[in-house]
């Protein structure tokens, strides 16, 4: 569950940075990145688990499933934290700073 996840918000995000102008401007390629690197990560745990297990990978319970959402959505909430921060950091649309040099000349 954690690769589908994973692999679908990679597949999403890749679509919306390909096809728009402005999430390249807002560097929607981080989050292309970092989703196609967790996918690649689950992807090849999946295969190790496979080598021990065999089958039974396949085929998990209820509760693993839902614990493996869970996760993926953590991943997935965790890469969009570290897309904001960036942003807030890179500040691309100069948002910030206009705000700070608003304040700053009506605070004179």
């Amino acid at each position: 569950m954690c690769l589908v996840i994973s692999a679908l918000a990679a597949v999403f995000s890749t679509l919306i940075w390909y096809v728009s102008e402005s999430a390249r401007n807002l560097k929607v390629s981080l989050l292309c990145w970092l989703f196609w690197g967790a996918s690649i990560m689950w992807f090849v745990d999946l295969i190790f688990e496979y080598a021990q297990e065999g089958a039974a990978v396949f085929t998990p319970g209820a509760a693993d499933l839902l614990n493996d959402a869970f996760l993926g959505i953590s991943i997935v909430t965790a890469a969009l934290v570290i897309w904001i921060a960036v942003m807030l950091a890179k500040d691309p649309g100069n948002v910030i700073r206009g705000i700070l040099k608003k304040d700053l000349a009506a605070g004179k």
